[in-house]
């Protein structure tokens, strides 16, 4: 009994094992010279972001109405690092980007475009 509870929670753990995504980004200063920290998480098998804190472009945290506020959401994961098929919202243009993301390590590069203007960006993991 005790050997198939202990195979049963091993199984368990595995299939709930975080996607390497995960975790907190920081992101590349907006047209502002802001930049944010975006905690990166599993909403349900979609990827989704939420800015949880803003600075100034001197590295100083501010106050920002959009802290607690979607980032990133929708995002399906292919594999081998890429993610595809969701949105990005930049505050700092108050745009909606068809997006996609590469994931290299501590480097997660984020790319989108509204009809025909595009925009990438380079986020660093911070946890």
């Amino acid at each position: 009994m005790l050997k198939r509870l202990t195979t049963l929670m091993i199984l368990a753990a595995s299939s709930a094992s975080a996607d390497p995504i995960e975790g907190i980004w920081k992101t590349q200063p907006g047209d502002e010279g802001n930049f944010g920290h975006v905690q990166i998480a599993m909403c349900e098998d979609l990827i989704c972001g939420t800015l949880i804190r803003a600075f100034d472009g001197e590295g100083e945290e501010i106050d920002s109405d959009n802290i607690g506020k979607n980032l990133v959401w929708a995002m399906k994961i292919r594999g081998n690092g890429r993610y595809r098929g969701g949105k990005i919202w930049a505050p700092d243009r108050d745009k909606t980007y068809k997006s996609k993301m590469l994931l290299d390590g501590d480097v997660l590069s984020v790319s989108g475009c509204v009809l025909v203007i595009c925009r990438d960006q380079t986020w660093t993991r911070v946890e």
